[in-house]
């Protein structure tokens, strides 16, 4: 699995365990719905950390337990 996509199912995952859609997690957070579409529906695979920071941030978890998840623990090398 990509870190793309591991990003992507990490955020419908905590979406789904907190009973928010993603457009929800757009306003609790402060990244516009078009970027958060893009990331779950795989259009964007390259997230970026600050992205990912203020999603945390509106989550009020930390980058830790975000990528804590056994979806980060296997990724595949990417190498550009």
């Amino acid at each position: 699995m990509s870190i793309g996509a591991a990003v992507r199912l990490r955020i419908i995952t905590i979406c789904r365990q907190r009973s928010i859609t993603v457009n929800k997690l757009s306003t609790i957070c402060g990244v516009t719905q078009s970027t958060l579409n893009n990331i779950v529906s795989g259009r964007n695979n390259s997230a970026t950390i600050s992205t990912i920071k203020k999603i945390c941030d509106g989550l009020e978890i930390s980058i830790v337990d975000f990528f804590d998840d056994d979806l980060f623990r296997d990724l595949e090398q990417e190498i550009c």
